[in-house]
């Protein structure tokens, strides 16, 4: 620790008693911003009111990286090092902080949460990461040019930021930025200004005004004005307004589009692929997996894609009922996931739950219900018997592999992702939950992952619900073919990710340009 000391002296005796150009007032004032985290809870929420999804998602994550960090830094480690804060005889009365800190001076605290919430944020997004680092550089310097931190207090804190905002994604994987891989499909219509789309906008799915109080209908109409909208109320029918969309479609040679959550994305999927009609997918829902995947996670995108009539070809899988071995009639479909077991009845008592306690409450009081009282179920899988507590079924290989299933790579794999919780195994549902905690899935022996073309099961008779994409239906067939029709759906999105902060400017512009123009009026 000698050289270290020594070092550390001499640095910090340098930038006492340097002066940098346009530092003072700003890194002081910094400094001080920074205290509690004031300074990033604010940053987060401008990304999240500024920005879109991607935006509000790398903002939760820095604000997570920055809450470990902080327990790390303030309640183990300052606890653990103790080492005293340099003497600041050589600093500038009027760069010092008004009250001077008095715990540990190893590491540096506000260090360790800028570093955390900056590398959150670029986890997320490398475009917001890049405006965000500045800032927190400048917080790092400022500790010691107040001189409240030697230079090693400050590296070792951001190291430990660092460290905070990594060790998120081992229980929360990352979604990478560029959107999953498909193959390019030219015979979409381009609809400038959307002419000859329509859009079923339903309710139920959550959609609320948003910012600037539009709708999400009245948003369609401001990035689509020439798009024929149709809002679903509590009163109306969806799936009839929803083939009334699409008949008008086919006969204008248009699109059909779908503002809602993935449950109304499946319908709107499984309709435009029987009429053969391009979809245009706008994320209205509460997580909106297949809108993620496919690469709109905002408005802004599918309008750019319907305007210039970029769209690409994606795998739909179905389940098949089974009568005496061979296909029956009317199958399933499911953009992204379809499950058998504890989850089902998982999503019903959620239904039950949510207009009282709100959804997120709702899933976990449903979850420690489910897990409480769930039995095993006992199938056959391609022949063979299992014991289960869920059978999960993947339209497209997921990520991570060893973790619970995230996000897709890929949306014309032609293959099935099949993962399964073992029944037989003892203390099946406490070894499951404590390999979620530990972030040790993907090696518990309660787990399977399996990649397949097709999947039949049968002694279906005491399972009468299943879940397609989130959503319940109540089916009386006791034998399914799970399988795949290879690019069967055509969906609109951008030829190149789109600048989502400038897409923001652009509707924000055209927002303001309405309201002047209602002023006047």
């Amino acid at each position: 620790m000698g050289p270290i000391s020594d070092i550390d002296r001499q640095l910090f005796a340098r930038v006492a008693a340097g002066r940098l150009r346009g530092a003072h007032p700003l890194l002081p004032r910094l400094s001080r911003a920074a205290d509690h985290g004031k300074l990033w809870l604010g940053t987060a929420g401008v990304l999240a009111t500024v920005g879109g999804r991607t935006a509000r998602r790398a903002a939760l994550r820095g604000v997570g990286s920055l809450a470990a960090a902080s327990l790390a830094s303030n309640l183990v480690v300052k606890w653990t090092v103790e080492r005293r804060r340099p003497v600041m005889d050589g600093v500038p009365l009027v760069r010092r902080l008004r009250q001077q800190p008095w715990t540990s001076s190893f590491p540096s605290g506000h260090s360790a949460s800028a570093a955390a919430f900056a590398t959150g944020v670029a986890i997320e997004s490398s475009r917001y990461g890049t405006l965000v680092a500045p800032l927190a550089a400048a917080v790092a310097v400022s500790r010691v040019y107040v001189g409240v931190h030697y230079p090693s207090d400050v590296v070792a804190g951001v190291a430990l930021g660092i460290g905070a905002a990594a060790l998120t994604r081992r229980w929360w994987p990352a979604r990478p930025e560029v959107p999953a891989q498909a193959r390019p499909r030219v015979s979409a219509p381009a609809m400038p200004k959307g002419e000859g789309l329509f859009v079923v906008v339903n309710h139920s799915a959550g959609n609320s005004p948003v910012a600037g109080g539009f709708t999400d209908a009245e948003q369609l109409r401001l990035l689509l004005p020439a798009a024929e909208v149709l809002e679903c109320g509590p009163e109306d029918d969806f799936m009839t307004l929803l083939g009334q969309a699409a008949r008008r479609a086919t006969e204008r040679a248009g699109a059909l589009g779908i503002c809602g959550g993935d449950g109304s994305v499946n319908a709107a999927a499984t309709l435009a692929c029987e009429r053969g009609l391009p979809l245009a997918v706008f994320p209205g829902g509460t997580l909106d997996h297949f809108a993620l995947d496919i690469g709109v996670p905002n408005f802004e995108d599918t309008a750019h894609a319907v305007t210039e009539g970029d769209a690409v070809a994606v795998d739909l899988a179905r389940a098949t009922p089974l009568a005496g071995g061979a296909p029956g009639e009317g199958p399933s479909h499911f953009v992204n996931t379809f499950s058998l077991g504890f989850y089902p009845e998982l999503v019903r008592i959620r239904e039950s739950l949510e207009d009282r306690l709100g959804k997120w409450p709702a899933a976990a009081v449903a979850l420690g219900r489910t897990l409480r009282t769930a039995t095993p179920m006992e199938i056959e899988v391609n022949g063979h018997p299992r014991r289960l507590w869920v059978l999960f079924i993947g339209n497209g290989g997921y990520s991570p592999e060893g973790f619970a299933p995230a996000y897709r790579q890929q949306l014309d794999d032609g293959l099935l992702d099949v993962r399964a919780i073992d029944g037989d195994q003892p203390l099946a549902r406490t070894r499951l939950l404590f390999s979620v905690l530990t972030g040790t899935l993907g090696r518990s022996r309660v787990y399977t992952t399996r990649r397949m073309r097709q999947l039949r099961l049968s002694g279906l008779h005491a399972l009468d619900t299943r879940a397609y994409d989130g959503e319940i239906a109540a089916e009386p067939a006791q034998a399914l073919l799970i399988d795949k029709r290879p690019a069967a759906l055509t969906v609109y999105r951008p030829a190149q990710p789109q600048n989502e902060l400038l897409q923001r400017a652009r509707t924000a512009a055209a927002k303001a340009k309405w309201w002047r123009a209602v002023l006047r009026k």
